[in-house]
């Protein structure tokens, strides 16, 4: 029975966390979420003024909040517990493969849609035209959420932008317009060179700033605050639509 309710005081935690009229802070719920998931009797502190929330920080030495303690020994903020807990702690700069894969399980899923919507079946001739046209698009967007920063982290590797700054600024317009008129099939005289152009400038840039210069860097492909590491993923989205590039025009040539 003692070692029952060892382990039971050993499941109580106490968190103190902004609750204010005009601001909820969401690291403390999701610090109240954690510690429960995991089994805690959440002692649960609302920090409701901006004036005890300082009172609390100056009495404890810490700098923000939330923060948690348990068995009476202050953790931290909700990284600091995440750690405590045996997960792994958040990392903006952690370089990850996750948005990248998110993004092409998208476009797999859409292309799907697509193709059951235009022709009545999933697996149709066209769905990996569907499927590459759409990611394509949805890469694009990612670049465009912020030009200015794409065009930057563009100009570490690719090679036609740093002879020629503005094709940094041109890209992801290119890329973006290239997988409409994919998707559509239409102006594929315009579309198929465009993917072309672009897939094969960005295969030998790539190709030669990892493989040959053996540089560690981070692909833009996903947007100006891409984690994701120049590499396979980046030479195989280029190849990809190097493949589009020459498979469209094929396509309508055969079929004429």
């Amino acid at each position: 029975m003692s070692q029952e309710a060892g382990a039971e005081s050993a499941k109580k935690a106490q968190l103190y966390r902004m609750v204010m009229k005009e601001h909820l802070c969401p690291v403390g719920l999701k610090s109240k979420d954690l510690l429960e998931r995991k089994g805690f009797d959440v002692d649960d502190h609302h920090l409701t003024t901006r004036e005890e929330t300082d009172a609390f920080k100056a009495k404890h030495g810490v700098d923000t909040t939330p923060q948690t303690f348990i068995d009476g020994q202050l953790i931290g903020g909700y990284d600091e517990l995440r750690v405590h807990l045996g997960l792994d702690s958040p990392n903006d700069d952690e370089t990850t493969y996750q948005p990248v894969i998110a993004l092409f399980i998208t476009a797999f899923l859409l292309g799907l849609a697509v193709s059951w919507t235009a022709t009545g079946t999933l697996l149709s001739a066209r769905m990996p035209e569907y499927f590459v046209a759409i990611a394509m698009v949805l890469l694009g967007l990612q670049k465009l959420k912020d030009v200015e920063r794409f065009s930057t982290m563009f100009l570490n590797y690719d090679l036609l932008a740093q002879r020629h700054v503005r094709y940094g600024y041109l890209y992801p317009y290119a890329e973006t317009l290239a997988g409409i008129l994919m998707l559509a099939g239409a102006l594929v005289w315009l579309a198929a060179p465009l993917a072309l152009f672009i897939g094969t400038v960005g295969a030998v840039s790539v190709f030669k700033a990892v493989y040959i210069d053996k540089r560690e860097l981070k692909c833009a492909c996903v947007g100006g605050d891409s984690q994701v590491p120049l590499g396979f993923v980046s030479l195989t989205e280029n190849l990809i639509m190097i493949g589009m590039g020459i498979w469209m025009p094929l396509r309508l040539y055969l079929l004429s």
